[in-house]
């Protein structure tokens, strides 16, 4: 089983792999959002594979979204009380502070620590959580399909404007149905009159 222990920061986490005997096995720096979280997970999984461990110092205010994203991923998690990784780094063989320095320090912490609180979702969090990806997977779709019928404006005419934000008010829907609709008719009366035509020209 390999350990990777994390300090977190505002702007950037930093990760720091090593075994159970606390061996270092490599390390890797990410800005702190999910886009960085998910290239740490890419990074970890390449380098080290699947059975992993992720301890991250218990500051939630730095370290919330970072479980998230890594429970969302089904990652075993535990928190680092940060006196226990404080007296690690005081035992540790580099001088000094630095955030490899600490993410090592809370690696080796959780190496030999063997009850340490394990983050998990509570059912609060998981229903909402639940809520929150179907509002947003319905707000992609309903972001998907507005585009796709302004794209169908535009090819109709280009110069056709949809009032910005407009799609989102009934008013504007009425009144861009309405147009569409004599957009219709002009269509069918043109491909009609075309129809005519033709027949009397193979007469």
């Amino acid at each position: 089983m390999i350990i990777v222990g994390a300090d977190v920061h505002k702007r950037s986490h930093t990760f720091v792999a090593v075994d159970t005997a606390g061996r270092q096995l490599g390390t890797v720096t990410v800005p702190a959002t999910t886009t960085g979280h998910q290239t740490a997970l890419r990074w970890a999984h390449a380098k080290l594979g699947t059975d992993l461990v992720w301890a991250i110092e218990d500051c939630r205010n730095m370290s919330a979204l970072l479980e998230r994203d890594l429970l969302t991923a089904n990652q075993k998690v535990v928190r680092v009380a940060p006196h226990l990784m404080a007296e690690h780094r005081k035992t540790g063989r580099q001088p000094g502070k630095s955030d490899p320095i600490d993410a090592l320090a809370v690696a080796r912490a959780a190496a030999r620590e063997p009850n340490l609180p394990i983050a998990s979702h509570d059912e609060v969090s998981y229903t909402v959580k639940a809520l929150t990806d179907y509002r947003e997977s319905l707000v992609h779709e309903r972001t998907s399909k507005i585009n796709r019928v302004l794209w169908r404006v535009h090819a109709i005419d280009p110069e056709h404007e949809v009032k910005k934000g407009g799609l989102n008010r009934a008013k504007h829907q009425k009144l861009l149905a309405a147009w569409l609709q004599t957009c219709v008719t002009a269509a069918l009366s043109m491909c009609c009159w075309r129809s005519k035509r033709w027949l009397r020209s193979r007469r």
